[in-house]
């Protein structure tokens, strides 16, 4: 890819290679060391690691830069011995710091230090220059089962989309739908999907290469001006209480569309499926307006829909806002649709819920 984000691609791409070592080496031990989170969401030690090490690379690529990521390091600090776990992880990656294709913290003190810089990071608003997302493990609940989980790197510039990049351990390169959580790579390699904005979409191996050179794959825009395509979803049934399951099997039954499609519990894993043609739309509608998107499910993956012709917006038809913090509360849910074919999606959904006695969902 021809971009101006070059050297950040290459740096990106590095250190998602060495973060998926570690990912996989935590998979294949019985004991990972999961806990949970406040909002019930398990975190291993895998997501603690892979966050200090892409912030570690990225910070001596781009020292100027800032990050938001979703693990803070006040677990850490609290358990001796969860702490040295994962600094132990990372240690494995002490070769490819030498081969330079990736950065590690100084000290445990720094690895927290450099967390927290994730964990207390914010997007900010249109001044806010250059900010990293990460999301180091979208999908912990299905990885801790030895399933489909990707890892999510994402540069905004003044709060816009500008480079995603996210690796995809368990999904093929040559992948065919329907995938779902149980969909693995038979031959172990993954892949990385990435995209610069106004510069496509592509796909290309995760494994390192011994060429400098990313052989990469150019997704085609199959997502533009398609104005009489099938609908073809990606979504997550039953596994998630916060969407209305019944509405939104309204809304594909009212749109004519007569499979479940992708099924897939990490929102990251959902772009991906929209930008690699696996899947053209999706649409999420929370239980309670008060319910929000977290930045690092969404930020740069949405964009590797954008690049091959998709359209976001929320149900209320606003476009999706990264910059008002690490919620993102000036958005309910999601639709995304082939443009052509964006408005009828939307107005579908907004028909259903009114249909369904839902309007206080609307704003």
């Amino acid at each position: 890819m021809d971009s101006p984000y070059s050297k950040e691609l290459q740096v990106a791409i590095k250190a998602i290679q060495s973060a998926a070592k570690l990912s996989q080496a935590v998979i294949s031990i019985e004991d990972k060391g999961v806990i949970e989170k406040d909002d019930l969401s398990p975190v291993t030690v895998a997501d603690f690691a892979i966050q200090a090490l892409l912030t570690a690379t990225v910070h001596n690529a781009f020292p100027n830069d800032k990050f938001v990521g979703e693990e803070s390091a006040a677990d850490l600090r609290a358990n001796p011995v969860l702490l040295n776990r994962v600094w132990e992880l990372l240690q494995r990656l002490q070769g490819d710091e030498t081969k330079a294709l990736c950065k590690l913290p100084e000290s445990p003190e720094q690895m927290c230090e450099m967390i927290d810089w994730c964990g207390f990071g914010e997007p900010g608003g249109p001044q806010a220059g250059r900010v990293w997302v990460f999301d180091p493990i979208d999908g912990t609940k299905t990885f801790v089962q030895r399933q489909a989980y990707a890892i999510n790197v994402a540069l905004l510039e003044g709060s816009k989309q500008v480079l995603s990049i996210v690796g995809c351990p368990t999904l093929s390169i040559d992948a065919r739908a329907p995938v779902t959580n149980t969909s693995l790579d038979p031959t172990g390699c993954g892949c990385i999907v990435f995209a610069a904005k106004g510069h496509g979409t592509y796909v290309c191996p995760l494994a390192e290469s011994s060429s400098h050179e990313v052989q990469a794959r150019k997704i085609e825009p199959h997502a533009d001006n398609e104005s009489s395509q099938t609908l073809r979803p990606v979504s997550c049934y039953n596994m998630l209480d916060s969407g209305v399951d019944d509405v939104h099997q309204l809304i594909m039954e009212k749109l004519n569309i007569e499979t479940r499609g992708c099924d897939l519990l990490a929102w990251v894993l959902r772009w991906v499926t929209l930008g690699l043609g696996l899947a053209n739309m999706t649409i999420w509608i929370y239980k309670q307006r008060s319910r929000t998107g977290k930045i690092w499910d969404h930020a740069g993956a949405m964009l590797l829909f954008e690049e091959v012709g998709g359209h976001i917006t929320d149900i209320d038809g606003k476009l999706i806002d990264l910059g008002v913090g690490r919620k993102m509360t000036a958005n309910h849910g999601f639709v995304a649709a082939p443009k052509a074919m964006h408005s009828l999606v939307l107005k579908t959904t907004q028909q259903v819920i009114r249909e369904q006695g839902k309007e206080h969902l609307l704003g």
